[in-house]
């Protein structure tokens, strides 16, 4: 698929969002923007995808809530007059070492649930326009099959179901509809890493380094422009797995 000329829903679009929100500007694609509290964020992707040429609408939506994901593909459609391309980035990454029920269930909701609901209401509005492309995010360690870090049960869990949607949408949604997922690895340091913390990830990734948000940019520009590759995972990790 071209992304010149379409519109693309980008859930969680903080950060790599961010990145991968510019990738689709320049290349011609509008943007519909979706933020929980970063507003600021969104703006400032939405005014920077203007000043490229492109139209693109800010909106807020709890991707956790089915009545506000309803809204959000609705208003993307009446704004933007179409929609081609959902890239589910929402997401929690949280450490839990004495998970609850209400900590399962909110990070289940929150990396699982919304990008079956964000997908489940945007496939009809892309089956009506004969095409359509849905990118999720998973994780490395659940396409790889190994937790290999304590106290993250709910998240792995959770990205695992991203992994196991995205092959059973990509079946249900086919042919027009191609579904797939990237599974990052050492991307962007999270703040809250010591300098030896880092270090270690490094000395940990066969490549031997972060590797930055660009390179999931170009991952999502793959997914979006290919035409005969869907229920597939891309593990963008430096290598990491290998180990």
């Amino acid at each position: 698929m071209d992304p010149k000329g379409r519109v693309a829903l980008i859930t969680g679009g903080a950060r790599i969002g961010q990145v991968v929100a510019d990738a689709l500007a320049r290349r011609g694609c509008s943007l519909a923007l979706t933020y929980r509290d970063s507003r600021a964020a969104a703006e400032t992707t939405a005014s920077a995808a203007r000043a490229a040429g492109v139209k693109a609408s800010v909106l807020r939506a709890d991707a956790t809530n089915e009545t506000e994901i309803v809204a959000a593909v609705s208003a993307t459609v009446k704004m933007l007059g179409r929609l081609d391309i959902l890239i589910n980035m929402a997401a929690i990454y949280e450490k839990t070492p004495n998970p609850n029920g209400a900590v399962w269930s909110a990070i289940q909701d929150a990396n699982a649930k919304s990008a079956f609901l964000y997908s489940l209401h945007s496939a009809p509005v892309m089956k009506q326009n004969g095409a359509g492309r849905i990118v999720n995010f998973s994780d490395w360690l659940p396409v790889t099959g190994r937790p290999h870090y304590k106290d993250y049960v709910p998240y792995y869990v959770s990205k695992a179901s991203v992994a196991a949607l995205t092959e059973a949408l990509a079946l249900q949604l086919a042919p027009e509809i191609l579904v797939n997922a990237i599974a990052p690895g050492p991307i962007l340091a999270p703040p809250n890493l010591t300098a030896e913390e880092i270090a270690q990830v490094i000395e940990a990734t066969p490549l031997a380094r972060w590797g930055g948000a660009e390179e999931i940019a170009k991952t999502v520009m793959f997914f979006v422009e290919t035409d005969f590759v869907t229920g597939e995972f891309i593990r963008v990790d430096g290598g990491r797995h290998l180990f």
